[in-house]
């Protein structure tokens, strides 16, 4: 069973960001600025090994290397795309593949279909969690150019990750893509992408749904779906703004085997080392809003734990299942909401070593 750990390559200055902040800004900076807003908030999140610019491949391929020496076998990097249009790019084509490890080290991709936030920190109580002009139209045709574009640069290198030997896809909104060009439209674009792949010399896809919710998952393998499964999995949304992270670890993983059940698939598990995205929300004090991105937050998080919930994960066997399983943890280094295996100050190598013992 490998392990494949999804990448956030939100970490370079880009034109966008610029325009809307300040020239080089990232999100480093509402990392660095974070304070703790209660008893015992474990905040900021600092970075053992400095703050970084995922674009250069020095930087991020040491990181890389790190996580694979620890048991990290693959990465999945988030590809933003919105019909042509693609940001954070660099993370993945400059960082990454522009690097020493770029040709060997096992990778995959995760369509990040969400624009990214346009006010951070978030200062506004009153607006929607999710403003209408972050979300990803798409349609049969733009799906068939993303996955052509996916196949041209990525699918054809041999260290693509293949799953049942076909490549490795997950969308990270599958409900809002279901949604937004309907079950029949999501069927149709998933069966023209295959088409496309075939007549042009490629390997299928295992395209997985991450995150579906109740009304999609029942839909998700007729619509031609392979497999289930999640980005971060832990916290309650609806629930307190504290919540124990070995309580929550162990009620997830309780409910693994109900993803499969409910929508015929395979399940494969998503572990995360924590949740806090109180850096990219303004600090409201005690009349914080409950909602993202703050609430809730994760408390009670350790490396112990979070090896616990890894081992939980590689036992885990899907009700339905498939030959070659992925665990996939949330993520390597998503420091603005708390969940990240890279080496920080208060645990050092901690995260990166809990992976290790897990196997």
């Amino acid at each position: 069973m490998r392990t494949a750990a999804y990448v956030y390559t939100g970490w370079h200055p880009i034109a966008e960001r610029d325009a809307a902040f300040h020239p080089g800004f990232t999100e480093w900076e509402l990392v660095r600025a974070c304070r703790p807003r209660f008893p015992g908030h474990a905040q900021p999140k600092v970075p053992q090994l400095g703050e970084y610019d995922d674009s250069d491949p020095a930087a991020l391929g040491m990181r890389l290397r790190l996580a694979h020496a620890h048991g990290v076998d693959a990465f999945v990097f988030g590809v933003f795309w919105c019909r042509g249009k693609r940001v954070f790019e660099q993370g993945l084509d400059r960082g990454f593949l522009g690097g020493p490890h770029g040709a060997e080290l096992p990778f995959a991709c995760m369509w990040a279909n969400r624009m990214p936030r346009r006010v951070l920190p978030v200062a506004r109580a009153d607006v929607a969690v999710l403003d209408p002009s972050r979300f990803v139209p798409s349609d049969v045709d733009d799906f068939v150019r993303f996955v052509a574009m996916l196949a041209t640069n990525y699918f054809v290198r041999p260290n693509y990750v293949t799953v049942g030997g076909r490549s490795y896809l997950s969308i990270f909104d599958s409900t809002f893509f279901v949604k937004e060009l309907g079950p029949d439209g999501a069927r149709a674009a998933i069966a023209a992408a295959r088409t496309w792949l075939r007549e042009h010399g490629h390997r299928d896809l295992h395209l997985a749904a991450i995150e579906p919710n109740a009304e999609t998952l029942p839909m998700v393998r007729g619509i031609g779906f392979d497999s289930v499964t999640h980005y971060v999995f832990l916290p309650d949304w609806k629930g307190p703004f504290e919540q124990d992270y070995a309580t929550m670890a162990a009620l997830r993983a309780q409910m693994w085997a109900s993803f499969s059940e409910r929508s015929g698939l395979p399940y494969m598990p998503s572990v995360a080392p924590g949740w806090d995205a109180s850096a990219r929300g303004a600090d409201f004090g005690e009349a914080r809003p409950d909602k993202y991105p703050w609430w809730p937050v994760i408390t009670g998080e350790h490396p112990e734990h979070f090896a616990a919930a890894m081992q939980r994960a590689r036992a885990f066997r899907s009700p339905i299942g498939i030959d070659d399983p992925l665990v996939l943890i949330a993520s390597l280094n998503e420091w603005s909401e708390g969940h990240y295996l890279e080496p920080d100050v208060r645990f050092g190598n901690g995260w990166l070593e809990a992976v290790r013992a897990a196997r």
